[in-house]
């Protein structure tokens, strides 16, 4: 993650023209170049593989090419195509409105719920651990372990995106990284760690999901879910028809993550039905031990095999290195985003570097998995190239867009951007951060994350992780 350091900046509203270059006047060196393994002073990322699967269930992008070149800001917050606006809705260290204290840092995944009267709930995380970063204030019943400095906020909204509250929703979690919106309206905050009471001065076990209800945070409280494993959880999608809760694991060490699906006892049974309990398994792919060995867009795979968790609550032993049988499982390094679209889930394993001990090196695979075919797909891969325009990093936080097409949240060095994609496979820049949090010699920029939409598709969530900032982008949306 970025340095966390705070850069003061006023005013609400940007608009634009002309994209400018970086204020560095020279591309810095980026985790690509080094896989890449060149000496280039520039490389970009390119898209290859079916573009379309990835909107399944969505209006189709047609003919989308974007919506022009970036213009720069005179508040220096935040840069977006012409005819685009940004209001800030909340930063970090300002007072919330609620009393309880200053808005918390580290600003993470995030949602944007339904409420009524036409308001809107934006569940937000807070990626703390134990010390580092402006913590989410304890509150009384809604916090889990006082020693944990993570958790999320929730701010409500009016329908020209007023904030009319903003307050805690839950407390004393860790390292709130990212999640998932239920099917009946509510955010399934991650745990990204797996330290237990004793370590880091933790009083109780980490590395659970836990449910917010973004109107009434005290209706959910802060209680684990612990059914859904103990483990290093990045994201979470769930099937809309059945309730089963697919699960992400970015652990940083080899062995790598496991992608998990949770059978809920209890399948959409709205608030609390995932607190009855469930079986937990893991993916296993016949004959493929590392998902980063596969480089061929389009390779599919028949027969996944789903096996069951022997200790999800990890006790002595961390799930991804438990006794899964003689034929083993699958791992993959850096699984991060997951979404649910049409028929499938669909998964982002960020990067992979064979010198951290994956099969092979790539720098990003976006995967589909059908549950009634029980096949899993490599549908997109990212890899070198050297236009600029195209997303300079590894991909992160993803949404679907309302109108067709994806939002990518880019994170790594250098300058930072969401960039779109449309089913034909162009890209294109939605918004570039513009604080610069090092110096004009060395500039350095937080990355994006949280991005989402407003439930009539008319407004684009985003924060920027460090200064902690949350925009709500409006424009002429396609």
């Amino acid at each position: 993650m970025t340095a966390e350091r705070k850069q003061e900046a006023a005013g609400t509203a940007g608009s634009g023209g002309a994209e400018a270059p970086d204020r560095s006047g020279a591309p810095s060196a980026t985790r690509r170049q080094v896989l890449a393994g060149t000496g280039a002073a520039v490389a970009g990322i390119a898209f290859t593989g079916a573009f379309s699967e990835l909107f399944a269930g969505t209006a189709a992008a047609r003919g989308h090419r974007g919506y022009g070149p970036l213009v720069p800001d005179p508040r220096g917050l935040l840069d977006l195509p012409k005819g685009f606006r940004y209001r800030v809705l909340s930063r970090e260290g300002e007072p919330l409105r609620s009393g309880e204290g200053p808005v918390p840092g580290r600003h993470d995944g995030m949602t944007a719920l339904p409420g009524r009267r036409g308001r809107i709930h934006l569940v937000r995380n807070h990626e703390n651990r134990h010390s580092a970063g402006l913590g989410v204030p304890a509150v009384d019943g809604l916090t889990y372990d006082p020693a944990a400095k993570g958790g999320c906020t929730a701010l409500t909204l009016d329908g020209r995106n007023n904030v009319l509250d903003e307050r805690v929703a839950i407390a004393g979690t860790a390292v709130n990284c990212a999640g998932g919106p239920t099917p009946w309206g509510t955010w399934l905050t991650c745990e990204e760690t797996e330290d237990k009471a004793g370590t880091n001065g933790y009083t109780k076990d980490h590395g659970f999901v836990f449910e917010v209800d973004g109107a009434d945070p005290r209706r959910t409280g802060a209680v684990p879910l612990t059914a859904l494993g103990r483990f290093q959880h990045e994201a979470v999608a769930v099937d809309p028809r059945r309730g089963i809760v697919y699960e992400t694991e970015d652990a940083f060490d080899r062995p790598f993550g496991l992608f998990y699906r949770f059978l809920p006892e209890k399948p959409l049974g709205g608030t609390g039905s995932l607190r009855a309990g469930g079986r937990l398994e893991a993916m296993r792919v016949p004959g493929v031990p590392d998902l980063s060995a596969i480089q061929e867009t389009g390779a599919r795979f028949d027969g996944v095999e789903w096996v069951p968790v022997p200790d999800p609550q990890a006790r002595q032993t961390p799930v991804r290195l438990q006794d899964f049988g003689p034929k083993g499982i699958t791992h993959a390094q850096k699984l991060e985003g997951c979404y649910w679209g049409g028929s499938s889930v669909y998964f982002v394993c960020s990067f992979a570097r064979s010198t951290d001990g994956s099969a092979a090196d790539h720098f990003g695979q976006v995967w589909r998995y059908e549950p009634e075919r029980r096949r899993l797909t490599l549908v997109v891969v990212f890899g070198p190239a050297t236009d600029v325009r195209l997303p300079g990093e590894s991909p992160d936080n993803i949404c679907l867009a309302p109108g067709g097409g994806l939002m990518v949240c880019e994170d790594g060095n250098g300058a930072q951007h969401v960039y779109g994609l449309t089913k034909r496979g162009e890209v294109y820049p939605m918004a570039r951060n513009r604080q610069n949090l090092g110096t004009p010699e060395e500039p350095e920029w937080g990355e994006f994350a949280g991005v989402t939409f407003s439930p009539d598709g008319g407004t684009m969530y985003v924060n920027c992780y460090t200064p902690g900032t949350t925009f709500a982008v409006t424009g002429p949306w396609h």
